[in-house]
């Protein structure tokens, strides 16, 4: 029998009488069951609070049910949410379904329809599913350090996938740990045993690509002395990761177009096609769909390719993980005994969380080395800091003067998180004084609680 008490339910209604009824009942079924009243009180509490379910009321004052089911998609994509709905709204609740919303209710609704819906909900919902690993088996995602939402919505997400087989396209900027993702997918996938073969399309001249993907036949150029496997090959039975795919040249393309739908290659120079089997995921910076429009990429290896589309958020969009991604850095450095230091002085970790971060991961690691390499103390200050990021104040985050409604509530709780819940630090890195900050935090209805 499933543990209900380790499920936690969000309902939000502007009926006071109907919240406190519906509470009542799932509470009694053994949920953990959280309140909101409205529409940004719940967005406001999901930022501390990860529910595995979400009901709703469909018609409620300032944001109505689907406004919000709107926010959550695009905040928890994979959520499941539950309507609720007078008998003369059913239209646009079956509406609402089509986009996604996991089913509706319509009031007055009996204990028992309540409930399975609730109960089908959750155990459909891919983090509750039994094919789902446990929370301590995350071997498959050990590369990846993160404890943000937007991160594990991700990884739910490819986790999901990985068994698949579909075509995975990785859409996001540069330094953000496309492939730390795509060897996550590949562990998690039947094909775990099989290679990991990464390729960076980008480095590869045009002339060589035919050859290095697909290998060629002894003599079938001069210098080929040999015949030669290409990486198609060299991947077969695991994963092939085409990393920067929106650099392949547009001449190549309808080979590789039909080496994906014919599951085989013919090596240059060669007679005969050779049978591969590989799963591929591939990776880019760049719109491609713009690049499809201009003529630039194929609109059919493009579909090809974007079966499913997974897009790694920038490291500005995942701040409460710069202190641990820090602190992981640090101490790779140190056990390789290059250098004595213990840490970061608090206004240095500050300086490093509101710092704009355009190269990601891979700026933040570049600054942390360079931190480390310079320092002259065990604990790094906030002037080397400033002296690797280049003194750029122009990206820190904006003021709060700026900043207002979904921008700014995903700024106090991003510092929340960051902070662990300290309002103290959280309030300093914000420039404000704790007496305006509490009154922040209380506007966009966030615990600090929550967050520790």
């Amino acid at each position: 029998m499933t543990d209900n008490t380790q499920q936690h339910i969000l309902v939000v209604d502007d009926d006071p009488s109907l919240l406190k009824l519906i509470s009542m009942r799932l509470s009694g079924a053994g949920f953990q069951v959280h309140q909101a009243s409205n529409g940004k009180q719940a967005l406001g509490q999901m930022e501390g609070i990860r529910p595995d379910l979400v009901i709703s009321d469909l018609r409620m004052e300032g944001m109505d049910g689907m406004a919000l089911f709107d926010a959550i998609r695009a905040r928890f994509p994979a959520l499941p949410v539950i309507i609720l709905t007078a008998h003369g709204s059913i239209p646009d609740a079956i509406e609402a379904t089509k986009k996604g919303v996991f089913s509706y209710l319509t009031k007055p609704f009996d204990s028992q329809t309540l409930l399975s819906t609730v109960n089908d909900a959750i155990r459909l919902h891919p983090s509750n599913s039994v094919e789902q690993p446990s929370p301590s088996d995350d071997d498959w995602r050990k590369g990846i350090i993160s404890h943000s939402s937007k991160m594990e919505e991700l990884l739910l997400q490819a986790r999901q996938v990985a068994d698949s087989d579909v075509s995975l396209l990785i859409n996001s900027q540069s330094g953000t740990g496309k492939e730390l993702l795509a060897k996550a997918i590949h562990n998690a996938s039947l094909r775990h045993d099989g290679p990991f073969v990464p390729v960076n399309c980008a480095a590869i001249p045009e002339s060589l690509i035919e050859s290095e993907l697909f290998g060629h036949a002894k003599g079938a150029f001069t210098g080929a002395n040999k015949a030669h496997q290409g990486l198609f090959q060299s991947a077969d039975g695991g994963t092939l990761f085409l990393d920067e795919i929106g650099d392949m040249p547009l001449s190549f393309q309808v080979k590789l177009l039909r080496a994906l739908q014919e599951r085989e290659v013919r090596p240059v120079g060669a007679t005969q096609a050779v049978p591969v089997d590989v799963r591929v995921i591939s990776a880019t910076h760049k719109d491609l769909e713009q690049a499809v429009a201009q003529g630039e990429f194929r609109e059919d290896l493009y579909y090809r390719l974007n079966v499913v589309e997974l897009r790694l958020p920038p490291l500005a969009e995942r701040r409460e993980d710069i202190p641990l991604l820090v602190n992981h850095f640090l101490q790779d450095i140190v056990s390789r005994g290059r250098k004595k230091v213990t840490g970061y002085a608090d206004d240095a970790m500050e300086t490093l969380i509101s710092a704009p971060w355009p190269g990601n991961v891979r700026q933040l690691q570049n600054v942390v080395e360079q931190t480390v390499a310079l320092a002259t103390s065990p604990v790094i200050p906030a002037e080397l800091v400033q002296k690797a990021l280049r003194e750029r104040s122009d990206g820190a985050l904006p003021s709060f003067a700026e900043a207002r409604d979904t921008f700014e509530r995903r700024y106090l709780a991003d510092l929340l998180r960051a902070t662990g819940g300290n309002v103290t630090q959280a309030s300093r890195i914000a420039g404000r004084n704790r007496t305006d900050f509490y009154k922040l935090l209380e506007r966009h209805h966030l615990n600090p609680g929550s967050f520790r």
